[in-house]
């Protein structure tokens, strides 16, 4: 750029694209494309890849951002008996499991520290399995973290969106990973309206899942779900 400087324009702020060392200042994420790319010193190809890096990035990093928990919320009147009806799950590991997958039943139970247990039981080829996980408090209300045995790593559950009394929707693993994160609709009946069906699976796809990973199973036989 022959030694000049040229101001690239920003909502908010500006980068300084220097001549010689292209020093660059990014203060804002959201800035005039066509003023940046034409102080950046790249070949169109490369112009082209960087900005699809970038619009990738900042599509994550608004994803991320966008999983807040819900507003005041509130761990005693969170606990009881939920019924998991809905789950996505994009793993490709997982698809050849997703016909198998039955609504569960868990238990949700405070403890004095602010930590809690989470009794869950699944409906296994030849048993009914009972499982506890202990979820720990962050200090953000409505977000906790846990050990996952299976994954053997620590990942964090934000309850994100819940009227208490009939619906919850609770995301798992904030980072997406088709790995490791996870969104469930949870009720407190095993059958939820439909407009909350619709809730879920909106809600799933605007943050990257596939519409074949979202399910809504039908409930188990022989395990603690059957009931009421």
């Amino acid at each position: 750029m022959n030694g000049t400087s040229v101001r690239c324009v920003l909502e908010h702020d500006w980068l300084d694209c220097s001549g010689g060392g292209a020093t660059w200042h990014l203060l804002w994420w959201t800035f005039n494309w066509q003023q940046f790319l034409a102080c950046v010193p790249l070949n169109v190809t490369m112009k082209i890849a960087f900005v699809t890096v970038v619009l990738g990035m900042l599509c994550l990093i608004d994803a991320q951002a966008s999983v807040q928990p819900q507003k005041s919320f509130d761990l005693q009147r969170f606990a009881g008996k939920w019924y998991r009806v809905g789950f996505a799950y994009d793993s490709p590991g997982f698809v050849p499991y997703r016909s198998k997958l039955t609504i569960s039943m868990g238990i949700v139970e405070p403890k004095e520290n602010g930590d809690v247990d989470m009794t869950m039981w699944n409906l296994k080829p030849s048993s009914c399995q009972r499982k506890v996980y202990v979820y720990e408090k962050t200090s953000v209300p409505g977000v906790f973290n846990y050990y996952s045995t299976r994954h053997k790593r620590v990942k964090d559950v934000t309850v994100v969106e819940t009227n208490y009394t009939e619906y919850a929707l609770v995301f798992k693993h904030k980072k997406f990973n088709k790995e490791y994160t996870q969104v469930a609709l949870y009720g407190r009946t095993k059958k939820l309206r439909s407009d909350l069906i619709e809730k879920f699976r909106a809600y799933a796809i605007a943050r990257g899942f596939s519409r074949e990973s979202i399910l809504t199973p039908p409930p188990a036989e022989n395990c603690p779900s059957s009931g009421n």
